[in-house]
């Protein structure tokens, strides 16, 4: 009879209906809809502890895909006067991120009437980020600073507030790149008889100089410019550096 013949066989991929069947008998694929409230936008940061300093490197490029959005983005924030937080991945999260960690602080030295301790802003970005463990910040954090006792530190973290403390770290898009080169230049990874001098501002920044400029050969999300800044007793001092701009 008629509705013998219109039964017809619907056939599931992964769970989203693969065939229509309309009044005609004709075939036709579903429509889907997604919508992702994330994006990549790319930028890499470098930072190494020193003994009485640390360098924190960034790059100055946004993009997404193929496009580059601007060249001149600085990714490196002056949140006290004895700490730097690199912050990369998705730009919108990144401002949103920074807004809540100026709240914070800003809060925070109303109600003591002092700066907060690099320590205490590590664990307070760890708990900030935990907080959105369900819908998570997608950003690569790393603070950069001193500790109470002048010594130079380093904090990285995961998207959901796990932390620790480390003599460098690389974060964003060319880590992957980065991080092999760090543990053989700083911790001498699979290297013999070598000197174990502790390194120098001036050396330590010509290394992260030199991390980004090979970074940006073969990463697409990191060059233009790399924004390199030393924290110390004295205070920060920051300098700029061409990388690639294709």
């Amino acid at each position: 009879d008629l509705f013998t013949t219109l039964l017809y066989t619907i056939k599931f991929e992964q769970g989203i209906m693969a065939v229509l069947v309309d009044e005609q008998y004709q075939v036709h694929p579903t429509v889907q809809h997604r919508f992702s409230p994330y994006a990549m936008n790319g930028g890499t940061v470098v930072a190494v502890a020193g003994e009485d300093f640390a360098v924190i490197g960034c790059d100055t490029r946004l993009s997404e895909g193929y496009s580059i959005l601007s060249r001149d983005v600085t990714k490196v924030k002056k949140v006290t006067d004895k700490c730097l937080h690199g912050c990369v991945g998705f730009h919108g999260d990144v401002l949103t991120l920074t807004k809540m960690l100026d709240a914070k602080l800003k809060q925070y030295k109303h109600t003591h009437d002092k700066a907060m301790s690099c320590e205490a802003l590590a664990q307070m970005l760890s708990t900030t980020l935990y907080y959105r463990r369900f819908f998570p910040y997608y950003t690569y954090n790393i603070i950069a600073g001193l500790d109470n006792k002048g010594k130079g530190c380093v904090y990285s973290y995961d998207p959901v507030g796990s932390y620790q403390r480390e003599p460098f770290r690389a974060g964003g898009s060319a880590s992957a790149i980065i991080q092999p080169l760090l543990d053989n230049q700083l911790a001498y990874k699979n290297q013999s008889n070598v000197d174990p001098t502790p390194k120098t501002r001036q050396q330590l920044k010509s290394m992260v100089r030199d991390i980004f400029a090979a970074a940006s050969e073969r990463d697409i999300y990191t060059g233009d410019e790399v924004e390199i800044s030393v924290i110390d007793a004295n205070g920060t001092n920051t300098e700029r550096f061409k990388l690639r701009s294709d």
